[in-house]
């Protein structure tokens, strides 16, 4: 026989109040159902659970024995249909971890990690790069959020976008170049691509084909310190952004010029599984990497 498991939130109020009457107020019902109710449970258990004496009513031993244990189940389902929404920060205890571009390890993590312990000393991050190419992490929860330019349009991911950032040439001092650069300069020199897929063209090369004009491109490589690297060497350009790839430019001695066309400003996008949508510590994450990386564009 199947089990009637709301009997167990009766059953509770008729231990806790010893009384029909009592439970149904409690319960917000009327008296016969409780009644009725009461009856089901002696059909259930073989027991009387509730006998009179007088004008009062006492619990079975067999209702004694049971009553701390109806509580306890009673306040576990409780709970588990209402999780409480607090977060204490300072008894979280969690481990996230998070993909992104190179750029953003560099630029945006140090100053996450540090507002992450202010906040919550219990919590890790794991940083991961991206992979050259797609997976299935993000969807099977081997990464809990990530940052970068592409954002998946499935709708079991949800995708904000954090902000954006525009492109610079990066050259290094004495280019030929370092003077000024317009687009027919820009084409004419050799360039080395960042490009986690290995990819030899990018989307600016169809706007140079629109006006007569292609680009040389020596390299793809994986990371912008890689293409830095190359550039420091070499009068090779690399196209990046400007405020994310700032400390690195800096870092290695570098200058950088406007790109010489107008061009869209790189989305910086935070993407997660739907998952996560109600999961408060995954909420707050969220919201310190918000702020974080506002910090960095404001610096």
């Amino acid at each position: 026989m199947q089990a009637d498991l709301n009997l167990l939130t009766v059953l509770d109020a008729l231990l806790e109040e010893g009384s029909v009457m009592g439970a149904a107020e409690r319960l917000h019902l009327s008296s016969p159902a409780v009644s009725r109710a009461l009856g089901r449970l002696r059909s259930a258990t073989g027991d009387d659970i509730l006998v009179r004496t007088g004008h009062t009513m006492t619990p079975t031993p067999y209702a004694l024995a049971i009553r701390e244990d109806v509580h306890r189940l009673v306040g576990q389902a409780h709970r588990l249909l209402s999780p409480s929404r607090r977060l204490d920060l300072a008894e979280l205890e969690r481990t996230f971890t998070i993909q992104c571009h190179d750029v953003l390890a560099t630029t945006l993590v140090p100053v996450l990690i540090g507002r992450l312990q202010q906040q919550a000393p219990g919590v890790r991050l794991r940083v991961l790069a991206e992979h050259s190419g797609d997976t299935d992490d993000l969807r099977h929860g081997r990464i809990e959020l990530a940052l970068g330019g592409d954002a998946p349009d499935l709708p079991e991911f949800r995708s904000e976008v954090l902000g954006h950032d525009p492109l610079v040439v990066v050259m290094r001092p004495g280019h030929p170049c370092a003077d000024g650069l317009d687009l027919r300069s820009y084409a004419a020199q050799p360039h080395v691509l960042v490009s986690r897929r290995g990819r030899l063209t990018a989307p600016i090369d169809d706007l140079l084909a629109a006006e007569g004009l292609r680009r040389r491109v020596v390299a793809a490589v994986a990371t912008v310190p890689m293409a830095l690297q190359v550039v420091g060497r070499s009068d090779v350009l690399v196209t990046t952004t400007a405020v994310l790839s700032r400390p690195l430019t800096e870092a290695f001695g570098l200058i950088t010029r406007p790109l010489p066309v107008e061009f869209p400003a790189a989305a910086i996008n935070c993407t997660w599984h739907q998952r996560y949508d109600s999961d408060p510590a995954h909420t707050w994450l969220r919201d310190q990497v918000r702020t974080c990386l506002a910090e960095v564009v404001a610096g």
